[in-house]
């Protein structure tokens, strides 16, 4: 619960991966364009993980009563994975998820970005990047639809709290450059013809 609302959740620090919070993304061709974020909330932080799994739960009872006719689906789909186990397709996690707990939120309204430092100027594009780290406000909801019943996770805010090495497979241009210097005055300095003694250009 956070704010009084038992579904909501204000996480700690936590991972913050896929990251489509700029511009909204679709999963597939024929899916709706929405913002989302995947959270990788340490295993470490059960005071977070707790509050999840009792907004879950509050979701869970309004499904309950208000869309799946009082009936409770017996194996209830959540939106919270183990990163040390594998993904509903079978395949493991990332090796960023491993000690983590994983989970996707989505939203087809754009969140607020903000940082630590200043909460009411917005992030600029460039300062928001799968690898930083952040605090986030998420709300459970249930769900039916297609015949499927179960409980997912709205994006709220996204807070950052500092950077971290970005994820996606790229790699930073200090990782690539590393040991490569030259200093100013040895590039402007011209070529030496050996037989002159004088540059080549001369």
């Amino acid at each position: 619960m956070y704010q009084g609302i038992s579904t909501k959740v204000l996480t700690n620090e936590c991972r913050l991966s896929y990251s489509h919070l700029n511009q909204p993304y679709a999963q597939t061709p024929t899916s709706d364009p929405k913002y989302s974020v995947t959270l990788l909330i340490p295993k470490s932080d059960t005071v977070t993980v707790e509050n999840i799994r009792q907004s879950i739960e509050a979701a869970a009872k309004d499904g309950q009563g208000r869309l799946w006719n009082g009936v409770r689906p017996p194996v209830l789909p959540i939106p919270l994975h183990d990163g040390d186990g594998v993904r509903e397709n079978g395949t493991p996690f990332g090796p960023e998820c491993k000690g983590h707990w994983v989970m996707t939120a989505s939203s087809k309204q754009k969140p607020g970005v903000r940082h630590i430092c200043d909460h009411s100027t917005e992030l600029a594009p460039q300062d928001v990047y799968s690898g930083m780290y952040g605090r986030v406000t998420i709300n459970f909801f249930p769900y039916n639809s297609n015949g499927k019943r179960g409980v997912g996770c709205g994006l709220g805010n996204v807070l950052k709290i500092r950077d971290g090495e970005p994820l996606g497979g790229g790699a930073s241009p200090e990782a690539d450059f590393a040991g490569i210097t030259q200093t100013p005055a040895a590039i402007a300095q011209p070529a030496i013809n050996p037989l002159t003694g004088l540059p080549y250009s001369a």
